[in-house]
């Protein structure tokens, strides 16, 4: 075997005792934070006020290391949860010990954690139940959050999830610290501190706003009372008012059929107006337009007193024109002027009524 061989056979044994070691640490950590070790495993229960979230499948930890998981979560006496978990042979579960829910992150999952309670305390039968007086649920972070909700409106996002992990934490009695808390808390102070001038002239608009809304509190208090009637007042004929609608949309179809069917003749009609101002606008149209107009007054002045008795109309001779005709014998026997006013004469009636 030459030199070359020698140094290539060297390499791969190296590479392979590398890679068969990586294997089995990597291996090993795998089982010990995932719990996937071997090993007997004993069963127990819990009783919880609340497991919420809670599912099968999730870690059951102590002191932050995976040591079971949860097997089932079930409704115990309507306001209660039982949950049933199984843990290592090897963990030591006592009388004493207690059964907490706890936020993994902030989306929701959860796992149980178990503390062994107090040194020399007798272990606990497999298939045993802790107590309610001996769990704890997890926080209600709505709640929690609710409380910090002013302040959470003024600052980034990033800093809010960072706040909020390390409330869970605190709060829990679990990673992170009550000093880690505050310096958050001061580092999230420190922007507010920052944008000072802002939220001073919120405040100062605010003061305004509030002054005008004082100096018209009377006119505020009958708005909201007046409202307040009205508002009682739609209440009594909500009925009406519902069936009133239903007859607006039954009027507004009438309405619209109406005038799909009048379109057409409204259409001729419009044409008809057109052509006929067109015959109007001609001079001598104008003309007797205009004298028909000046004499309208007059005209409806005497159809008026004509019709002041009653439903009738009263007519009077006010004026009489006409003439005579006599035999030509006869009315060459008479004057020219005696024939003229025979023929043709004018009677008029000096009556108030027609003037």
């Amino acid at each position: 075997m030459n030199t070359r061989d020698s140094t290539f056979m060297l390499a791969a044994v190296k590479f392979g005792i590398f890679t068969l070691a990586s294997v089995l640490i990597t291996s090993a950590l795998v089982s010990i934070i995932g719990g996937f070790s071997g090993g007997s495993k004993s069963e127990y229960k819990a009783v919880f006020s609340s497991a919420s979230e809670l599912a099968s499948g999730d870690d059951v930890r102590i002191a932050g290391v995976v040591v079971g998981q949860v097997k089932d979560v079930k409704i115990h006496r309507r306001e209660q949860a039982m949950v049933t978990f199984e843990v290592k042979d090897g963990v030591p579960i006592t009388e004493d010990s207690r059964a907490n829910v706890r936020f993994l992150n902030l989306i929701g999952d959860r796992y149980m954690a178990l503390s062994e309670g107090k040194a020399g305390a007798s272990r606990l039968k497999a298939g045993s139940t802790l107590p309610l007086s001996r769990t704890t649920p997890a926080l209600n972070l709505t709640e929690l959050f609710n409380g910090f909700q002013p302040l959470f409106a003024a600052l980034r996002p990033e800093d809010i999830n960072k706040l909020s992990l390390n409330l869970v934490r605190v709060l829990q009695g679990e990673g992170g610290t009550v000093q880690e808390l505050l310096a958050n808390t001061a580092s999230l102070t420190s922007t507010l501190a920052d944008r000072d001038e802002l939220i001073g002239e919120v405040v100062t608009n605010l003061s305004a706003l509030m002054k005008t809304v004082d100096d018209r509190h009377v006119e505020l208090e009958e708005l909201i009372v007046s409202l307040r009637s009205w508002f009682g007042t739609l209440a009594d004929d909500r009925e009406v008012i519902g069936s009133s609608l239903k007859n607006i949309s039954e009027v507004t179809e009438t309405v619209a059929d109406l005038l799909t069917q009048a379109r057409p003749p409204l259409k001729a009609d419009i044409a008809q107006l057109r052509r006929l101002f067109t015959i109007l606008a001609e001079p001598k149209n104008k003309a007797y337009l205009d004298r028909t107009l000046d004499l309208l007054p007059s005209m409806l002045a005497k159809q008026t007193r004509i019709g002041v008795y009653g439903s009738w109309y009263n007519y009077y001779l006010c004026e009489f024109q006409g003439g005579v005709v006599l035999p030509s014998q006869l009315m060459d026997t008479l004057p020219e002027d005696v024939q003229k006013s025979i023929a043709e004469f004018t009677l008029v009636s000096k009556a108030s009524r027609c003037q």
